[in-house]
């Protein structure tokens, strides 16, 4: 089955590498295997170098940071036809095995529209963002408040990182994290891929809300690992702190895309699944919290 990985870039030169380097290794057939790294306009020289070392990857330079999505989307459209589509950080590590064992289970369980791997941090643990609920505004509540951390395996107050279900076993959950994310090239077309209202951040929750809005199951499979060196392009995760190379200005505008995702995301789900006076505190209580996060 022809697969098409998708990388979007940011001056993440160093990881980018250490990722093409692993996707070199893979088993998948390489006459089935596409890769297309789309680089948004980074300044640390990452496609003059990298295409070098890296001749088999279909390279897309552009001229302004066009956001996540637009990337992927962008990518998407240069990889050509694909069965799946594999959309990857350019701070992950995928083992020589990873792709082929995705897609097998996909191709073995046609009622799956996507998979997502144990994405694990660099510290052993998992990155919660790969499994995960809806953000609901009692899930969002018990999320922000603490509560999900206070009692992180019940059902009732960590519903948002689904606490409560075991990570040794594969199993259906609400969405996983753009960071390494196997769809099926008919789901994919279905929700029209990628949001482009989102710039950075809330495009992959997004993405699945709509994919099982439509009836596709959404799986995390943890018998594929893939390392996650998380926050590079960023900068704003306290795990990358110390090893990201962006600038201030670049982790303030990363700040005010998470909190702006999070209203754009409300807006288009809940808005009209809840009261309006609710919609009115939640998107209030984001403001707020951006605010002092941000500070603007």
């Amino acid at each position: 089955m022809k697969l098409a990985v998708i990388i979007v870039s940011y001056n993440t030169k160093p990881y980018l590498q250490k990722c093409l380097k692993t996707l070199s290794k893979s088993n998948y057939p390489t006459k089935d295997l596409s890769i297309v790294v789309v680089d948004n306009a980074s300044t640390d020289g990452t496609v003059a170098e990298l295409k070098v070392l890296f001749q088999d990857v279909t390279w897309v330079k552009l001229d302004e940071n066009t956001g996540f999505s637009r990337a992927n989307n962008i990518g998407i459209k240069r990889a050509g036809e694909a069965d799946y589509y594999l959309f990857l950080n350019p701070d992950t590590e995928v083992l020589p095995s990873g792709l082929s064992k995705m897609v097998s289970y996909l191709e073995s369980n046609p009622d799956v529209g996507i998979l997502t791997p144990y994405v694990k941090l660099t510290d052993g643990l998992i990155d919660d963002a790969c499994h995960r609920g809806f953000p609901t505004p009692w899930n969002a509540f018990c999320h922000f408040s603490g509560l999900a951390s206070m009692f992180p395996r019940s059902l009732l107050f960590n519903g948002y990182h689904l606490g409560y279900r075991s990570l040794d076993k594969i199993h259906e959950i609400d969405a996983c994290v753009g960071a390494a994310m196997l769809v099926r090239k008919k789901v994919g077309e279905d929700i029209g891929w990628w949001d482009e209202d989102f710039f950075w951040y809330g495009e992959d929750l997004d993405f699945c809300y709509k994919a099982k809005e439509r009836g596709n199951k959404i799986v995390f499979n943890p018998d594929v690992v893939v390392l996650h060196h998380k926050g590079v392009s960023g900068g704003i995760k306290k795990k990358s702190s110390n090893y990201s190379n962006v600038d201030r200005l670049t982790k303030k505008r990363a700040q005010e895309a998470r909190f702006d995702a999070m209203i754009i995301f409300y807006k288009k789900h809940y808005t009209n699944k809840y009261p309006k006076i609710l919609t009115l505190i939640v998107t209030s209580f984001i403001r707020i919290i951006k605010v002092i996060k941000v500070g603007i």
